[in-house]
């Protein structure tokens, strides 16, 4: 079976609505350091914030042409050469098949690639082992535990740091690549 087509695209106007119903969703929301239902206004303003903004850089996540997800770089800095990542897929449908770990190596490629950096990192919640253990195989170290970092569901959560070094980066790409290149993906 042939893999799905993804790419990543640039973020457009009529991704709004789309947007807060990812991020409202109970999916994403699970994963995410806000735990209130995001309303209308405040997402207007998130949405706004994105445009002009040197230190963010937002994509949406198509497989086979549809949109599925979002990948983003904030808090870059060019001057230390670092910026923060994250990424998730709001269409449950899609998570299983590959299409995390392809925009993970994309990602992390335009990181080291396309901006330059030398260093790319990462805050997880600690409950989300998966992910914690899918960037772990690209080549992310635990770098900082963050205690009781975040309230969610009235609950405290810590929260890991994870770090990974341009210099670090070809070993667990040419692996990870390796296994992308065996499901079908064209890495």
């Amino acid at each position: 079976m042939a893999a799905p087509k993804v790419e990543l695209r640039a973020l457009r106007p009529d991704d709004q609505d789309r947007l807060l119903a990812w991020r409202n969703s109970p999916e994403v929301s699970a994963y995410m350091y806000t735990d209130h239902q995001i309303g209308p206004d405040e997402h207007a303003r998130w949405f706004a914030g994105i445009e002009g903004d040197a230190r963010r850089a937002y994509w949406i996540i198509e497989m086979d042409g549809q949109p599925v997800g979002l990948a983003n770089f904030y808090d870059i800095d060019r001057r230390h050469s670092r910026a923060a990542w994250a990424y998730y897929l709001a269409e449950p449908s899609v998570r299983g098949r590959g299409v995390g770990g392809y925009v993970e190596i994309l990602m992390i490629d335009r990181a080291f690639g396309e901006l330059g950096l030398q260093k790319l990192w990462c805050e997880v919640l600690e409950s989300n082992k998966g992910v914690v253990r899918m960037h772990q195989r690209f080549g992310f170290r635990e770098e900082a535990r963050f205690r009781r970092h975040v309230l969610k569901n009235g609950g405290w959560e810590d929260v890991l740091g994870l770090g990974l070094l341009v210099d670090e980066w070809p070993q667990p790409r040419a692996r990870m690549a390796e296994t992308l290149k065996a499901a079908g993906f064209p890495v």
